[in-house]
Order: structure tokens, then C-alpha cells, then sequence
């Protein structure tokens, strides 16, 4: 399939504006190219990058009121998945970019610049220093491709600024939950992107 082909599924699918679709655009091209000079990403094809970045950060939409949200985390984030994406979408939320590694949060602040995103913080702590030191406002946290639950549900300590925040956790179709993180499942959202069935699951401290 061509790769205009591909564009023009990929931007029905999400019904996207030409605004939005000339920013998907851009980023592509920006990834592709500081991945020639670092180690970015591992999917840099066309294809896979619409599936497995862009439409797979974008399955937030389908579940959760993303125009309602105060403020969005996302832990690990990478080359920007699934925040960015999102930020295209809904250019209004405050993003919270938490990434240890000094080459892709360069990545991030050139995106972040280029686009003239506003309400955008880069944060180079790890999780756990991250849940200590910081005070941001910050309603739900996203982690596409970065620690497991077990880690993640540390947000949820009575000790954290963060306790009564959402989180959201991409997992595959055959993931199960440890009896740790289980009481902590408030849902789970199954979609397909692509050929891969994948799920969203939702956690929330206990009540």
C-alpha cells in the first residue's frame, strides 16, 4: 500500500482536520529523522507507526472524556506515546512528560517547540522520585511502554500527591493481573489497532 494510501486511512479513521493532519505528518517525519541519529524508537515504518504509536495512543479517546481532562502524565513517554498524539487532538490539556533518557527528552522539547505546544513539562525524574518530589495536577497517567503495574500503583499510596489520580496502563490481549495490582482494577477496555488485539486497563485507588 502506498504511503499516501496509508495517510489517508489512517487520518478517516480518526477524522482527523487538515491541521492535525499536517502535524501527524510533521511528527513522523521529525521521529524518522532523530532516529538516524538516535536510538528514538524501534518502529520507524510507516505503517507500524500509525498502528502501533499514533492510533494505539489515540485508543485513550475512545474510552476516557479526554476533553474534560485537567491534566495528563505520561510516565515513560519515549518519543512522546501516547501524550503527544493526544495533544494534537486536544491541544488544551496540560501535558506531564516524565523520561530519564537525555536524548529523547532533547526529541520531546523540539516537538514540544516546533508545535508551539503550551502547558507542556518535561521531567527527567524516575517514577519513584517523580511521586516524591513533585506537586503537578495531573488527573490521569498513561503508561504505554514503560513500567509494570506493579510499579505503577505506587501512585496510589496514601503518601502520594497523586493518590487520587487515574491510571491507565496499555497491555496486551493476554495480560493478567498479579493478585497486587487486582483490587486496584476499577475497568478494562478491549480494542483491535491493526491486526493486534490489545486493552486498556484502568486502575484507581481503593476505595
Amino acid at each position: 500500500m502506498s504511503q499516501e494510501r496509508l495517510w489517508d486511512e489512517f487520518f478517516s479513521r480518526q477524522q482527523l482536520t487538515q491541521s492535525q493532519q499536517d502535524q501527524f505528518k510533521d511528527y513522523y517525519e521529525r521521529l524518522v529523522a532523530a532516529n538516524k541519529l538516535h536510538n528514538i524508537t524501534g518502529i520507524t515504518d510507516l505503517a507500524q507507526v500509525l498502528t502501533d504509536h499514533f492510533e494505539d495512543s489515540l485508543a485513550l479517546r475512545k474510552f476516557i472524556p479526554c476533553e474534560v481532562l485537567k491534566g495528563l502524565g505520561d510516565v515513560g513517554t519515549g518519543a512522546g506515546f501516547p501524550a503527544l498524539p493526544l495533544k494534537i487532538i486536544y491541544p488544551h490539556i496540560p501535558l506531564v512528560l516524565i523520561e530519564v533518557n537525555a536524548k529523547k527528552r532533547a526529541f520531546l522539547q523540539e516537538l514540544v517547540e516546533h508545535f508551539q505546544f503550551s502547558q507542556v513539562s518535561i521531567v527527567e525524574l524516575d517514577w519513584r522520585t517523580f511521586l516524591r518530589q513533585t506537586h503537578y495536577e495531573v488527573d490521569i497517567f498513561c503508561a504505554r511502554a514503560s513500567l509494570q503495574p506493579e510499579e505503577l500503583i505506587r501512585v496510589f499510596k496514601p503518601s502520594s500527591p497523586y493518590k487520587d489520580s487515574r491510571l491507565v496502563y496499555w497491555a496486551s490481549r493476554s495480560w493478567k493481573p498479579s493478585s497486587e495490582v487486582q483490587p486496584f482494577i476499577a475497568d478494562t477496555y478491549s480494542y483491535t489497532v491493526g491486526v493486534k488485539e490489545r486493552k486498556l486497563v484502568l486502575f484507581k485507588a481503593q476505595a
